[in-house]
């Protein structure tokens, strides 16, 4: 099979969506001439015509508004916010109208809706305003579905599927991400909601890592198991829906778990996983739940601080060996 980027994977999905279905269309700061600031849709405009890729003026709160009017009228657009830092303008649109709109109409009005979150998560230096990753945010609202690719496989099938989708979607790239390499198939495929993904099988611990951190935890897993310590490594691809029942047989299984997330620990996704093992799988469970998260700053700016911010695979790698050694 084929090996194409996770940034790739994600313009293969948006022009083959496109192609397919003439409603679908793509609405955000400099996705047109400019071919969004990661070159995802470079090119677009010249394919699809400016009708159908639409660049707008600085701000989020009127790309956000008339993408939610647009869906509720039948269109299937993807908006695209250049970091997901810069949701915050518009959290009016995404949780009190996108979020709310299928429920308050009895389920007349659908809003077919994804929401592209690009530039998610530290790495570059772009200090705080442009580096956080807000997936618990997003996680926390009813009515909104909540995507976190980690490799170019899920990028392009999780992106098909969100943007068939009759409810809002919010899909969320990590910046880090964008240069991975994987194999992605040619003809047509959808990754379902709700499914996630058994990166790696083993019996001493479950592993639960999210976007970027799933392939720390994958380089820790490799080196660690040539001291006999078998991790799984599991990717839940989606936080809502969640796949509890692999996570929690999973658990069942090791009798051990620790969650990695580049989120702020506080209240973070990661979170919520152990609360679900905590109440699911606690008579299994033969030692504390084991969480790695970002301490509870915003994120530095000097380029040292920021590594020490970003979950290392030094700590995980302690994490693991804590986590064994409690028998």
């Amino acid at each position: 099979m084929r090996e194409i980027t996770y940034r790739d994977a994600i313009r293969e999905a948006l022009y083959e969506e496109m192609e397919r279905d003439e409603t679908v269309f793509i609405i955000g700061e400099d996705v047109g001439v400019y071919g969004n600031i990661f070159g995802i849709t470079e090119g677009f405009i010249e394919k699809f015509g400016k009708e159908r890729v639409r660049d707008t003026p600085l701000s989020e709160m009127a790309i956000l508004g008339c993408a939610v009017g647009a869906a509720m009228t039948g269109m299937r657009p993807v908006a695209e916010i250049m970091y997901v830092d810069f949701t915050g303008v518009c959290f009016d649109q995404i949780i009190n109208q996108a979020a709310k709109m299928r429920f308050m109409s009895g389920g007349k009005t659908k809003v077919p809706l994804v929401i592209r979150a690009n530039g998610m998560g530290a790495g570059f230096q772009a200090a705080a305003q442009h580096s956080q990753c807000l997936e618990a945010l997003f996680m926390h609202i009813p009515g909104l579905k909540v995507v976190v690719p980690a490799t170019p496989y899920d990028a392009k099938g999780l992106l098909k599927t969100a943007i068939r989708d009759d409810d809002p979607v919010v899909y969320l790239e990590h910046k880090m991400l964008y240069s991975i390499k994987g194999p992605v198939p040619e003809e047509d495929y959808a990754v379902p909601f709700g499914v996630a993904d058994v990166k790696r099988s083993g019996d001493d611990i479950t592993v639960v890592a999210t976007q970027a951190m799933l392939h720390k935890v994958l380089r820790v897993a490799q080196t660690i198991a040539s001291k006999g310590i078998e991790l799984e490594v599991i990717d839940p691809r989606t936080l809502f829906p969640l796949d509890k029942r692999t996570i929690v047989e999973s658990v069942k299984k090791t009798g051990k778990a620790l969650i990695v997330t580049e989120e702020c620990k506080v209240g973070g996704a990661g979170a919520e996983i152990a609360a679900i093992i905590a109440e699911e799988a606690f008579d299994y469970l033969e030692a504390p739940i084991g969480r790695i998260g970002a301490p509870h700053i915003p994120v530095p700016f000097s380029p040292p601080l920021e590594e020490f911010y970003i979950p290392s695979e030094r700590k995980i790698e302690e994490a693991v060996q804590k986590l064994i050694s409690i028998k």
